[in-house]
């Protein structure tokens, strides 16, 4: 059984991720931990999930059995435990959630003592403790050496200052409607007080949870409530987060949802007209639309391409020495003030981006055309290697022949094929689509 995905250990709650599965991988973390360890602290948050009591109190067992302390701060954006974990001088930090998965999902994020997602090298390490009984048994401590556990519930405070100083100090939000929609989430409480202090009028929508509504027809991956409600009550401005609140989804004064890629691309420009912009350029994805590459071009800057996963974006900015960067399913970094995506820090440069242009966010958000692209999602019981796939050579090869930018990968969170398309002649780009999906459902028995 192998258990990192793209973004951490992710999957059904109680079965993939039982109790015991969330302890021993505590334990194994804590473990190579161990050896590096400063302040013998762990931090641990979590989404609303009801089963994220389960596997916080799994956690806590885990980590107090080696010898770990661990602070517990309830639930958090996975932004803040990585903001929180360097602050407070944790050697690690846990983030419980799932992110935009339905609540019967849950996951294990983890953070070094300096915020930054653990890299794969780190999470290979631990999976082979994972599976070491005997280094596992070996591990576990007596006596006055056994952990201790408590629950810090004020925190939030420490985050909101955070968010605030990301946004220019003289700027006010004062004058706007912000339409926010938490996803019954993790941002439920800092979302609507951050933008209230900074003196927003906001209508909060899905802020109530109870353990089982998160993301349910709503958020970041359900924005028609956001846009009925920015119409309704003619609002500037629409945001959707996700679950854990590292991404965001933005509506425009006029009800429509913003491209991902258009938004990357008018935020880095803007960044740069302000001597902001480290490195040059932006970092992106694979999947990211041909427009924002040119866009960047036109003005002066590169746009660097990495494997889907903001941990993927993040490895190439450090490199590059880029401080911005996103996916255009909304998790946007803006490094000089988070350590991963954080769709509060994002929205908050939408807005300062709104008032600094001073005109509508239809206009400003939309700075390039995009070229015609198509994603479709097929479900699949088993990933079969997609090169062992009989005949997909022949059908790449076709596309690029008929230059139809394409992606054919497995969601590393999801029992899903994801295809991508991108072409100039939208009804080319159609057609091959349907014939992509006929072959895959054949071949892979969807």
């Amino acid at each position: 059984m192998k258990l990192f995905g793209t973004d951490g250990v992710r999957g059904e709650a109680g079965t993939f991720l039982s109790a015991e599965v969330a302890m021993k991988v505590a334990m194994a973390a804590g473990i190579y931990l161990k050896s590096r360890a400063v302040t013998n602290k762990i931090l641990v948050g979590k989404d609303t999930r009801r089963s994220g009591y389960m596997i916080e109190n799994a956690i806590v067992c885990g980590l107090t059995a080696i010898g770990y302390d661990v602070i517990e701060v309830g639930p958090m954006p996975t932004p803040a435990i990585a903001f929180i974990t360097e602050n407070m001088r944790c050697d690690a930090g846990i983030m419980i959630s799932a992110s935009h998965n339905s609540f019967e999902d849950n996951g294990i994020k983890f953070f070094d003592g300096h915020g930054d997602k653990f890299s794969l090298e780190d999470e290979e390490q631990i999976e082979a403790i994972y599976f070491d009984d005997e280094k596992l048994q070996e591990a576990q401590v007596t006596g006055t050496k056994i952990g201790k556990a408590k629950r810090i519930d004020d925190v939030i405070g420490r985050y909101i200052v955070q968010l605030k100083n990301s946004f220019p100090t003289y700027l006010t939000l004062q004058g706007m409607r912000i339409v926010l929609d938490t996803a019954n989430g993790a941002a439920y409480k800092v979302g609507p007080t951050v933008l209230e202090e900074l003196g927003a009028e906001v209508v909060i929508l899905n802020n109530k949870p109870d353990g089982y509504n998160i993301n349910e027809g709503c958020g970041a991956l359900h924005p028609k409530g956001v846009s009925d409600a920015v119409i309704e009550y003619r609002a500037d401005l629409g945001i959707a987060l996700d679950g854990d609140a590292d991404r965001l989804v933005v509506i425009d004064e006029k009800g429509e949802v913003v491209d991902g890629d258009q938004l990357i691309g008018a935020l880095g420009v803007h960044l740069n007209e302000r001597g902001g912009l480290k490195g040059s350029g932006v970092v992106a994805t694979v999947m990211s639309n041909q427009g924002l590459g040119d866009y960047m071009d036109a003005n002066g800057l590169k746009l660097w391409r990495s494997s889907v996963g903001d941990k993927n974006v993040l490895e190439i900015m450090k490199k590059e020495g880029i401080n911005f960067g996103g996916e255009q399913s909304g998790h946007v970094i803006m490094h000089d003030f988070a350590k991963t995506g954080d769709g509060l820090v994002s929205a908050l440069q939408v807005l300062a981006l709104l008032l600094e242009k001073k005109e509508k966010a239809s206009k400003v958000l939309r700075p390039f055309k995009l070229y015609p692209q198509k994603l479709v999602n097929l479900y699949v019981k088993k990933k079969i290697p997609l090169n062992t796939i009989e005949g997909l050579d022949k059908k790449l090869k076709e596309l690029d022949s008929e230059n139809i930018r394409h992606l054919v990968r497995y969601s590393g969170t999801e029992n899903k094929l994801r295809i991508l398309l991108e072409a100039k002649d939208a009804k080319l780009m159609n057609k091959r689509m349907d014939e992509m999906s006929q072959f895959f459902t054949k071949a892979l028995n969807v």
